[in-house]
């Protein structure tokens, strides 16, 4: 299937940014607005036409967006309360002070109160989303009113989501219920007003699907029987990885595992409309993790670390046939890091995906290492590193000397000006889609890192200035772009 795969985005040589909304600047109060849209107007002066993300869902305590709560809904941290105030939602002067959540409900009344253009589009959303809304919606007001505990400690009727208990918390929660709908409607309006914006700008959005969501998610509460989890709800095997480079112990993630016999039966629905709803949002899809739909690692439930785990076969071959069959194309990159073995090459291969490349990862002193730039193919998605790295100013300043030395003599750059070389590098390869994260455009060092695998404190906090921006970046990386030849 060599032929298949040809991805309708990377039809050309393209560079992209790597930054989160949650990064963006002026973002304390939302980031769909004029803080993204400021963002958009700047990579297109920098001659960049994608716009990378991390997953946009629901998130825990920890912020991580890659501990997805539900496969649809969007994080209501991310909806823009300006936009609502200036749809005459709620009142601009209580935006700065009143706290957000009280905000959204207000609007959500506001909305449902009114009549017109802006009531009918609710409606219509409603219709839309009802596949996946009024589970959402009744999940996220019952764990308002348990006081945020998780679904497998819920009352057993709940827990277990007999008809009656659900119809009579429907009844209850009322209010909860079309406050979180209104919510989703609020992101949804406002992403598909970012993503025309973009793309009458040229840029194109690339998003990110995590392989696994959290265990107190609205999927595995309404799907249990998909997921490998016990009587009581609990995972009786949680995902991770094995040892690796981040981490001697491996990962431990604790994600729950798919029942993928279960997923077979189904023809894969569960997956294709997941990855549906994602093609709706983006133009290009990142499969987080890409490896565990060949075979993925699994950790007995209670284990203190990853290391203890073992790998299972995974059917990502028929998966990928399945959803490639439903949905048309796979406008899909593989996030082909950690263990790769020939079976996940093939895999990646088979379907014309493009893989990733991470310069970071190539100055171990093997330069037959795939990640070393001068051995990139053109189907891959070149970074000089991702969420998950340290900045590239942070990497190079914990090198030793020699190691330091020879990264500065490979990209041919005095060792000051190596992040900025190596940045060339990058955008000077074979790779068909260079990305370079924010932090690393502006030369931060490791006070800018967005995550530390392994850790759940301190991290997905950064974010930028528009006084960190020099006037003459912009300039510096559109001539960059158009000297290598990407758009």
């Amino acid at each position: 299937m060599s032929d298949v795969g040809i991805l309708k985005v990377l039809d050309r040589r393209r560079a992209g940014v790597l930054l989160h909304p949650t990064s963006l600047p002026d973002s304390r109060h939302g980031a769909l607005g004029q803080a993204a849209r400021s963002f958009v107007d700047w990579l297109a002066v920098g001659g960049f036409s994608v716009w990378q993300f991390l997953p946009l869902g629901p998130v825990g305590d920890d912020r991580s967006p890659y501990f997805a709560r539900s496969n649809h809904a969007g994080d209501p941290g991310l909806v823009d309360l300006p936009t609502l105030a200036a749809a005459g939602l709620i009142d601009p002067d209580r935006v700065a002070d009143t706290p957000r959540g009280e905000l959204l409900a207000s609007a959500g009344r506001a909305l449902r109160a009114g009549g017109g253009p802006l009531r009918e589009a609710f409606e219509a959303f409603q219709g839309d989303a009802a596949h996946w809304l009024p589970d959402y919606a009744l999940f996220t007001a019952i764990q308002a009113r348990e006081n945020g505990r998780p679904w497998w400690e819920w009352p057993a009727p709940l827990r277990t989501r007999r008809p009656a208990a659900l119809e009579s918390a429907r009844t209850e929660l009322a209010a909860a219920i079309q406050d979180a709908e209104t919510c989703q409607f609020f992101f949804y309006s406002q992403w598909k007003a970012l993503r025309r914006y973009a793309a009458d700008h040229g840029v194109r959005l690339f998003g990110d699907v995590p392989i696994y969501l959290a265990p107190d998610s609205v999927e595995v509460w309404a799907n249990p029987n998909l997921f490998q989890l016990d009587a009581a709800g609990r995972p009786t095997a949680v995902a991770g990885v094995p040892p690796d480079y981040f981490s001697a112990d491996g990962q431990l993630w604790g994600n729950p595992l798919y029942r993928w016999e279960a997923h077979k039966r189904t023809g894969f629905a569960w997956w294709i409309e997941r990855l549906r709803a994602q093609f709706e949002l983006f133009d290009l899809v990142r499969i987080d993790h890409f490896r565990g739909l060949e075979a993925y690692w699994a950790v007995p439930a209670g284990a203190p670390t990853a290391a203890t785990g073992e790998w299972r076969k995974a059917p990502g071959a028929a998966l990928l046939a399945g959803a490639a069959e439903a949905l048309g194309s796979l406008e899909v990159v593989a996030e082909d890091l950690g263990v790769i073995t020939p079976e996940v090459e093939q895999l990646r291969d088979g379907f014309g995906l493009p893989g990733m490349r991470i310069a970071q990862f190539g100055f171990d002193g093997d330069q037959r290492n795939v990640h070393v730039p001068h051995n990139w193919v053109t189907r891959c998605v070149g970074y000089t590193g991702t969420h998950d790295n340290d900045t590239t100013a942070g990497w190079l300043a914990h090198l030793d000397d020699a190691a330091r030395h020879f990264v500065a003599d490979y990209v041919g750059a005095e060792p000051a000006r190596t992040v900025e070389a190596l940045t060339r590098t990058v955008l000077g390869s074979v790779a068909i889609l260079a990305i370079v994260p924010m932090q690393d455009l502006l030369g931060l060092g490791t006070e800018a890192r967005m995550n530390l695998p392994g850790t759940t404190e301190g991290n997905w906090n950064w974010q930028f200035a528009w006084s960190d921006v020099p006037d003459w970046l912009g300039a510096r990386c559109r001539h960059w772009n158009h000297l290598y030849g990407r758009s």
